[in-house]
């Protein structure tokens, strides 16, 4: 079982979760949960992501008990899941086809978003003080990291 997560944890989901919320929500562009929340991202292998996107067209994906890959998966590292969600989760969201994969490093104050290319992800870009992060599935979509991160 991973470790509980920290009050920091916590509120680096919650900012992130509400910007995003607010953006698909206000373009009606689909789903966005936030953890613990099981995605099935095949038969056999389950995960929960800190936040997930499911677009619209793909609201199939979304079961009462369980989702099916979403479009967009959050990650927000913590000292026990820094490996798991580097390497582990990368190619196990990369091989289900969830297209875009965030990685929120509050250590090192970082958000990086990885796009999916031919079955792996490319890095969009890495953003840390000073910046905004980007998304491509949620096209228009930009977060302060000083903002996102206390």
């Amino acid at each position: 079982m991973p470790p509980h997560p920290t009050h920091t944890h916590q509120q680096i989901v919650g900012k992130l979760y509400r910007a995003i919320y607010d953006f698909v929500a206000e373009r009606e562009l689909g789903t966005v949960q936030f953890g613990p929340l099981p995605v099935r991202l095949w038969p056999g292998k389950i995960r929960e992501p800190d936040i997930l996107f499911v677009a619209r067209e793909h609201s199939d994906r979304i079961g009462e008990q369980a989702y099916g890959p979403p479009d967009l998966v959050v990650e927000v590292l913590s000292p026990g899941t820094r490996r798991t969600d580097r390497l582990e989760k990368m190619v196990e969201y990369a091989r289900a086809g969830v297209r875009e994969y965030w990685i929120v490093d509050p250590h090192r104050r970082t958000v990086e978003v990885f796009i999916l290319r031919d079955g792996a992800y490319e890095l969009l870009g890495k953003w840390g003080g000073g910046e905004e992060a980007l998304s491509e599935v949620l096209a228009g979509f930009r977060v302060a990291v000083d903002e996102s991160l206390p």
